[in-house]
């Protein structure tokens, strides 16, 4: 059993090497030169930096409520790369409403809180579909961006969405470079 498994390596050795020297051989008088080509594939690269995980919103106070207000913040800030053009998209991860705890029962609806990427741009509600945030049609070495929250309140102390208790809603950011 020995004898066969060295036999067996020994051919599969000399078949490694009878094809190495098919592959790289040289012969001549007093000169042999070989080449050899070094290759590698970049694909498509991005990387994307975001300045704060958490946005701390406004809370509303009874005047705001009572109002209907809408009540803007600064989101996070971002730092782009990418080898390519890209896209940097938005959008909710949660499909209808907020994330809630609390004991009232209470149901923001995802389209409560709306961006912009200016402080005094237009603002789109946020939506559970990707959304374009930002793009650029060159590669980058690292443009900035910011985003820019607004947060309506319902005039109606009454409203599910107004119900005491603690919001969250999850907002993805993917840049990618198509």
């Amino acid at each position: 059993m020995r004898a066969t498994r060295t036999l067996l390596a020994a051919m599969v050795l000399g078949t490694a090497i009878g094809a190495s020297q098919a592959n790289a051989q040289c012969g001549g008088a007093g000169t042999c030169t070989l080449t050899n080509t070094a290759s590698v594939t970049v694909g498509a690269l991005v990387k994307l930096g975001m300045g704060t995980a958490v946005t701390a919103l406004t809370n509303p106070t009874a005047d705001d409520v009572a109002a209907g207000n809408v009540l803007a913040n600064d989101g996070p800030s971002f730092t782009i790369k990418a080898n390519r053009s890209w896209t940097l998209k938005i959008k909710s991860q949660n499909a209808a409403s907020w994330d809630y705890v609390g004991s009232y029962a209470g149901v923001k609806p995802i389209s409560d809180l709306a961006w912009s990427t200016g402080v005094g741009g237009t603002f789109a509600a946020i939506t559970a579909a990707d959304a374009t945030f930002i793009s650029g049609a060159s590669s980058t070495n690292g443009t900035l961006a910011q985003a820019f929250f607004r947060t309506s309140w319902t005039s109606d102390f009454t409203s599910a969405s107004n119900a005491p208790g603690a919001y969250s809603l999850p907002i993805v950011f993917t840049l990618t470079a198509p």
